[in-house]
């Protein structure tokens, strides 16, 4: 008997490869049905809420999606919102976007906030956000053309315009947080759910 005990493999409601992946290694047997959700616009909707609390916004809507049109299925939606201050991040656009935003958060902290919510149907059965906070080197211009040069379009997949597992890492002086909060998906409570729920052997 394996470790997932559900009749069908959860259902992530994400194109990232990264939760992808920390989902896998977990044991977890996973089927990918990524969700068309209007991002910017939950976003602007928030309007001043917490960076924490637009994170969560976005999950809902991911995991609500994909439920709606699975009813028999567990689905998992995630998301995360990076903040500097009170100044919100989004995904760099291109290259350009990339550099500058990375100009913007060099030589401070900014902090990563990364929610999971769990639904089945139009029912939220599960919601967790956890916060890390990551402080990037004062690195030089070179360094930085370096970078980007190195990293290629990987710089506008993630909300950063880096990924730690990565070159991303050569950015940082600090980090502070869990890893997986770090790479999108705060696994340990989501884990202790699926356990608790019955989907996970204990």
């Amino acid at each position: 008997m394996g470790l997932w005990l559900a009749a069908k493999p959860l259902l992530l409601a994400s194109r990232s490869a990264s939760r992808r992946a920390v989902l896998a290694a977990a044991g977890i047997p996973l089927d990918i049905t990524p969700a068309d959700i209007d991002e910017r616009g939950i976003e602007a909707q928030a309007g001043a809420q917490a960076p924490e609390a637009i994170a969560t916004m976005l999950a809902h809507a991911k995991a609500l999606a994909i439920a709606g049109q699975n009813r028999d299925r567990l689905v998992v939606g995630a998301d995360q919102t990076l903040a500097l201050g009170p100044v919100l991040f989004t995904k760099p656009q291109d290259m350009s976007a990339a550099r500058e935003q990375l100009r913007r958060l060099r030589g401070c902290t900014h902090e990563l906030h990364s929610a999971v919510v769990v639904a089945s149907g139009q029912t939220v059965l599960f919601q967790s956000c956890a916060t890390a906070r990551l402080t990037m080197r004062d690195f030089s211009d070179r360094f930085l053309d370096a970078y980007l040069e190195a990293a290629g379009s990987a710089v506008t997949a993630s909300v950063g315009g880096y990924q730690v597992e990565g070159l991303g890492i050569t950015l940082f002086d600090r980090i502070e947080g869990d890893h997986f909060t770090i790479l999108g998906l705060p696994l340990l409570p989501l884990l202790d759910y699926l356990r608790r729920a019955g989907y996970l052997a204990l």
